[in-house]
């Protein structure tokens, strides 16, 4: 009885650790989905509020519209020519982008029909938000073939890029985050598509040229937010780039 106790505890010491270690190995396994899942949720509101600004930037211009018509209007009473007459409408405050603005109005409608313009735009965001990704895809990829111009041109090639990544089709994802790079480098989404390129090439253990992607970053976007030159130091690290 004596000499079973100190083979017991041996065993015990032994056995203590593989089972630590196997918690580890669950527990950063767990951590990892966790952080994919946090990451999503965080693109998923980056995408609602970037909806927000845009349709509060498009509520500011009818009301300048607005307001310019009720002056000359008030304008008019004064002078007494009365309020009846309507002036040309005022040229916005805002200039509207290059290609148009919200083509919705002024694009012909496309052979079969269908949206056009921004309404094309949130509605294929609506149906990522709604985890439509085939479909999402499909809009996202309509829109900029149809308004490589617009203003959310940028964005919706990165969005595009997501609906790849968040279905792990990382091949179509690089494709689209490059060219997003490439063709839309100073729009909003530019310093976006450029992180999320080099993010994909280290999923697809393409660790060096994820490395030179992640280098590149602060020489093009020295003025990228807080948040983004943190996650591209995270990135770094997390790859072991140099």
């Amino acid at each position: 009885m004596k000499t079973l106790r100190p083979r017991l505890i041996c065993l015990l010491l032994i056995a203590l650790p593989a089972a630590a270690w196997a918690q580890r190995g669950g527990d950063a396994v767990y951590l990892e989905d966790r952080l994919n899942q946090i990451q999503q949720s965080l693109t998923t509101l980056t995408g609602q509020l970037e909806q927000l600004q845009y349709r509060n930037q498009q509520l500011q211009q009818q009301m300048e519209k607005m307001q310019a018509d009720y002056e000359y209007r008030l304008d008019a009473l004064e002078k007494g020519k009365g309020g009846s007459a309507r002036p040309a409408t005022p040229t916005p405050a805002t200039p509207p982008p290059a290609g148009g603005g919200n083509l919705a109005a002024t694009t012909p409608p496309a052979a079969g029909g269908g949206l056009q313009g921004d309404a094309l735009y949130h509605d294929a965001f609506k149906h990522l938000q709604d985890g439509d990704y085939a479909g999402a895809e499909q809009g996202f990829k309509t829109f900029v073939q149809r308004n490589p111009q617009n203003v959310l041109a940028g964005n919706a090639q990165y969005w595009l890029g997501e609906t790849y990544y968040a279905r792990r089709d990382y091949q179509n994802a690089m494709v689209a985050f490059a060219e997003g790079y490439k063709t839309y480098k100073t729009s909003p989404k530019g310093p976006d598509n450029l992180l999320k390129l080099g993010v994909t090439l280290a999923a697809m253990n393409k660790k060096q040229e994820a490395c030179a992607v992640f280098s590149r970053f602060t020489q093009d976007y020295p003025r990228a937010t807080d948040l983004q030159k943190r996650r591209i130091e995270q990135e770094r690290q997390k790859n072991s780039c140099g």
